[in-house]
């Protein structure tokens, strides 16, 4: 059911001007066939608002929650020619029909990260809990409200270098569950991802978000380069070697973020990089970009600077109003393209990349709570996460073979049926196995006071997924390769054992340390994310 805010924002769409924007093969086009080119801008007070953090706090300014700015920044980017703005986190609790309905006004389309700093794939400890999901899914439901939504982004340079590329793997299970959820709610829009650029994986990744079936592989594809620097070129800048590499890419590929301030900061921009963007030989492949950045930060990118809470045109402004002015990208019409592109086959592991084609399991808040009603040992509620790494180390360090059950590893492509759970619930199941494991000795559930005993509940509407998890989890101990797709563990479905095989060749087993992980996992349960 909508919420009243939801009803509220679709009734003032009754009289929406822009179309949706929708994708065919490698491009974006609108409702009426014509070729859809980004003229964009990174909308969104903070640039800590795009960033991993492993603060527990949720404070960031939601650019489209604050209609008092949103009047006076419209019209400013309606001025720069802008089409398009990238906001890195909202808040989907809040109301943002009145900002949305003069970006609409002002024929202004919106991309958004799902992920906000204290909540996303962190790249050094990555994990797709309960916790994310719901934060994931709650930005999709509230923005689907809106015709001017393209899409979003599931993640933004989260493996971001040759030493954290399994981060992707639990990247592309978020894109793939909010895909899901998408088509399931029959809303229409893409999920992509934004990458960096890294010699030594900037092909792997590329190929590994867009490998495999439709339902797990990219809608769109962000490229965030800094390369076009001052007096620069085509061939100099790397730009033409972009086009002859994303040519046949499966999918529409964009500018998630493109800039360079290092011939005087941001007042010595001339926007030469958005001139070359939309020339012929760029438009044949890429569909446009979003410059970086509106606001002027501590950065030094910014084209506005607000002084005392009013917004400045800086004299860099101007140059990228008149940039987007003399550009006029040339498409293709619809009913005229054909041309589509196979999805690719998945990157092998290498040397430097880590991540496994079998994506982590679907987080499910009902197994979840299944298992840990059937616990019979709990960790108390007044006990800080700080202090959880301690029992976990414990118990993986004594029986570590029940912590495959909350472990998960992307690179060999194992997972427990508890992988996704949040800190606190994994570490009452934990508590819970480690309590049976040890006959339910008195001493077994104590922990310095830590830990009490519960009576487990046995509800019969959980016996079904407890099964099938209590599978994966005897299958997660002993696999030494990739396990094939499990079966749901949501209570319709049941686990087929032969869902449970080994399908790639023996991976030496390494699961993620009760140290590594659980450290991190204390200092905020699913703080940081991909840079959404």
């Amino acid at each position: 059911m909508l919420s009243k805010l939801s009803m509220l924002a679709l009734a003032s769409y009754a009289t929406a001007e822009l179309a949706p924007i929708h994708i065919k093969g490698q491009k974006f086009f609108y409702e009426n066939g014509t070729q859809f080119f980004m003229k964009g801008i990174a909308y969104q007070e903070e640039s800590s608002a795009k960033g991993q953090t492993n603060d527990d706090s949720d404070k960031y300014k939601d650019p489209l929650a604050q209609p008092d700015l949103c009047k006076k920044d419209v019209p400013l980017l309606k001025e720069l020619g802008i089409n398009t703005i990238r906001t890195y986190a909202i808040n989907p609790s809040a109301d943002h029909s009145e900002c949305m309905e003069l970006l609409d006004e002002a024929g202004i389309y919106v991309i958004s990260d799902l992920s906000q700093p204290a909540l996303s794939i962190i790249r050094d400890a990555p994990e797709w809990t309960v916790d994310h999901y719901k934060r994931y899914m709650a930005v999709v439901d509230e923005l689907a409200n809106y015709s001017n939504v393209i899409g979003f982004f599931a993640g933004n340079e989260v493996s971001d270098a040759n030493n954290n590329t399994e981060a992707s793997a639990y990247v592309k299970a978020a894109l793939r569950d909010t895909k899901a959820h998408i088509k399931e709610k029959g809303y229409g829009l893409g999920v992509g991802y934004a990458t960096n650029d890294h010699p030594d994986i900037r092909d792997d990744i590329a190929t590994y978000f867009n490998c495999g079936e439709d339902e797990e592989a990219t809608d769109f594809w962000g490229y965030n380069i800094y390369s076009w620097c001052g007096d620069s070129s085509m061939q100099e800048s790397g730009y033409a070697d972009w086009v002859d590499y994303y040519k046949d890419y499966n999918v529409p590929v964009f500018f998630a973020e493109y800039g360079c301030n290092t011939q005087g900061g941001a007042e010595g921009r001339d926007f030469e990089d958005t001139r070359a963007l939309f020339n012929d030989e760029m438009t044949s492949v890429f569909s446009g970009g979003l410059v970086y950045m509106y606001h002027q930060e501590d950065n030094d990118y910014g084209v506005v600077e607000y002084k005392n809470n009013k917004p400045q045109r800086m004299d860099n402004f101007y140059e990228l109003k008149k940039a987007h002015a003399e550009v006029d990208p040339k498409g293709v019409d619809e009913d005229d393209y054909d041309q589509e592109h196979e999805r690719e086959e998945c990157p092998e592991l290498s040397q430097f990349w880590r991540a496994n084609a079998r994506l982590p399991p679907t987080p499910s808040e009902e197994l979840c709570d299944c298992a840990v009603a059937a616990s019979g040992c709990q960790v108390k509620d007044n006990v800080d996460k700080e202090d959880y790494g301690d029992i976990f180390d414990f118990i993986c360090e004594n029986e570590g073979e029940l912590c495959t059950a909350i472990n998960g590893n992307a690179t060999t492509g194992i997972y427990g049926a508890y992988s996704a759970c949040d800190a606190k619930s994994k570490l009452t199941i934990l508590l819970g196995m480690y309590y049976e494991a040890l006959d339910n000795a008195s001493d077994a559930c104590d922990f310095d006071g830590q830990a009490s005993t519960k009576d487990a509940d046995d509800d019969d509407d959980c016996a079904d997924a407890l099964a099938s998890a209590s599978e994966i989890n005897a299958e997660a101990a002993t696999a030494t390769g990739a396990m094939s797709e499990p079966a749901s563990t949501g209570d319709s479905d049941e686990a087929d054992d032969e869902d449970f095989g080994i399908t790639n060749a023996p991976i030496a087993r390494v699961f993620n340390s009760a140290v590594g992980l659980y450290m991190v996992v204390a200092a905020g349960v699913g703080a940081g994310v991909v840079l959404l």
